[in-house]
């Protein structure tokens, strides 16, 4: 985390972001937004805010926090398609900013303080699957920065990309971990340093390539927990897996859980930040419509064991992306926000507090 935000915003939670699928990659006879209602849970939360609509299909969101006043903090989400883009909302749901034209952004992750020209720029990097590369921007004026985007996986046959996540480093280097449609059993992940080109411009560098995959589906969803220093991510009908951050620690995997209880994909990754060790890791039941949690810390007697400690249903439907911050985002959010993408061609914004009544109320014993 940026120093700078880490200093005046202890709380501060960034988790990545991420997610797969499927508004606008429907199979024939697949229920419209309106008609999944009768698919809720008994007692599912209900959003304190429902985004404006975007063209297409919205797939996933990130926060960024404004350093000056945290109620006038931002989303940033992807409209899916051909002809898609990002999209900047207010804390009310209202779209405020927006870059079209990016050839089916995926996912999208929110970073602080990269140096470029010797200053510190917050960015907004997101996959564009269909031209093979990131788009990157600065934040909150949403200007590119990537010099027209900048190709991944350019030596590999299989590339499209769809998984992002940023990590910055305690030496403040930022990273990003890119995930694809489809890949290799091992390797699957590339990550990329970010910095300056010499121009104010980002360049990457491929430094890592890892990852276990099933071959089951996809992986999509990834997220990093900057200050215990892990990568998680989502391999669909699969489950997590945790790996080290820091590229200098090796590809060894150090768990695979959330193995059981989901109704087909795993998605969208999301971490509550309680203290500096403690929270949460909740993960999308994306067809159940619930978000399964786990203990961030592990369980007392391991540190990578992960068991599910709870199931939140709420109203989202679908949901592949997902974020959450804990930091008081004012009247509506003292708390923290939780925003998780849903069918409809929005975004869905909860009270962190009706997610933590259902974990203290529900969890698993």
């Amino acid at each position: 985390m940026n120093k700078r935000l880490f200093l005046m915003l202890p709380a501060l939670l960034l988790a990545v972001t991420a997610c797969t699928n499927n508004s606008s990659e429907k199979t024939t006879g697949e229920k419209t937004a309106e008609e999944q209602t009768d698919t809720l849970q008994p007692g599912a939360i209900k959003p304190a805010v429902v985004t404006d609509t975007v063209l297409f299909d919205t797939d996933d969101p990130a926060i960024w926090i404004n350093p000056a006043d945290a109620s006038k903090s931002l989303i940033v989400g992807t409209d899916k398609d051909t002809n898609g883009g990002l999209y900047v909302f207010n804390l009310d749901g209202k779209i405020v900013n927006k870059v079209l034209g990016i050839k089916r952004p995926n996912n999208v992750d929110i970073a602080y303080g990269l140096k470029l020209n010797g200053k510190a720029v917050d960015i907004a990097v997101a996959t564009e699957r269909e031209n093979n590369r990131l788009r990157i921007f600065s934040l909150p004026d949403m200007k590119a920065i990537d010099n027209g985007g900048i190709p991944v996986f350019d030596t590999e046959s299989e590339k499209d990309p769809m998984g992002i996540s940023l990590y910055t480093a305690p030496d403040q280097t930022i990273y990003a971990i890119v995930g694809r449609k489809s890949g290799p059993t091992n390797n699957y992940l590339w990550q990329y340093k970010l910095t300056d080109n010499g121009k104010g411009q980002v360049k990457a560098e491929v430094v890592r390539k890892f990852g276990k995959y099933s071959g089951k589906k996809e992986i999509e969803s990834i997220a990093v927990d900057n200050e215990l220093g892990y990568i998680y991510y989502s391999d669909e009908q699969h489950g997590v897996h945790k790996y080290y951050a820091d590229p200098a620690k090796g590809n060894e995997e150090l768990a695979l859980f959330a193995t059981t209880g989901f109704t087909s994909d795993h998605e969208g990754i999301s971490i509550f930040k309680t203290t500096a060790d403690k929270g949460y890791i909740l993960v999308s039941n994306q067809q159940k419509n619930t978000f399964m949690v786990y203990p961030r810390e592990g369980s007392a007697a391991n540190k990578n064991d992960h068991p599910q400690i709870a199931e939140i249903p709420v109203s989202t439907l679908e949901s592949d992306g997902s974020e959450v911050t804990n930091v008081n985002l004012g009247p509506k959010f003292p708390k923290g926000l939780f925003v998780a993408m849903s069918n409809g061609k929005v975004f869905h914004y909860y009270d962190w507090q009706e997610f933590q009544k259902k974990i203290d109320s529900v969890a698993v014993k």
